[in-house]
């Protein structure tokens, strides 16, 4: 398993195809808070045929702990489908043991300075659910600044979706490495 970055408590590590790894995200993505805002569960098969090998061959990386080896979860930095390849989206997903522990400012943190120090980013942004508060805070706790509102069409809304959703971002002119 190849090590993409480390901090002071996080390991960021390539996924591998692996059934260990698969075990990982099925567990993540059965439980239901951690899903709150993303949706429903995704399908045990579809993480494994679909999902985890796309994790793989991508800038997705699993987050351990560094003392452990535990898994917590996921981080990502991925442009969009049709953007710039300078403009990327930071993501995270951890488990809920992992919440509260500064573990998402760590790992989020420590991509944003990846992505203007050795990606060649011009941009960093996330998105989320005007709700999410948490997920707000780690973005605003990574150096991001609120963008805009936005609204979209879902076929199933989860709750608080008529609030809309939110980016934040933060341009390489605008950030100071630490």
């Amino acid at each position: 398993m190849r090590t993409f970055l480390e901090t002071e408590r996080l390991r960021l590590r390539h996924f591998t195809d692996s059934d260990t790894d698969a075990d990982h995200l099925i567990g993540l993505d059965s439980d239901p808070e951690v899903m709150r805002y993303l949706g429903s569960p995704t399908p045990a098969d579809v993480i494994r045929h679909d999902v985890l090998p796309r994790f793989a061959r991508s800038q997705v990386w699993a987050a351990e702990e560094r003392t452990t080896g535990q898994f917590i979860g996921w981080f990502a930095l991925t442009p969009r489908d049709a953007g710039p390849a300078d403009d990327l989206e930071l993501g995270y997903r951890l488990r809920r043991a992992a919440w509260g522990r500064g573990y998402a400012t760590e790992g989020a943190r420590a991509l944003v300075a990846k992505a203007f120090t050795d990606l060649g980013a011009r941009r960093v942004y996330a998105e989320t659910m005007f709700v999410n508060a948490r997920s707000r805070r780690v973005m605003e706790n990574a150096g991001l600044s609120f963008v805009r509102v936005f609204h979209e069409q879902w076929e199933e809304p989860l709750a608080g979706a008529e609030h809309g959703e939110v980016e934040y971002a933060l341009l390489r002119t605008d950030w100071a490495s630490p």
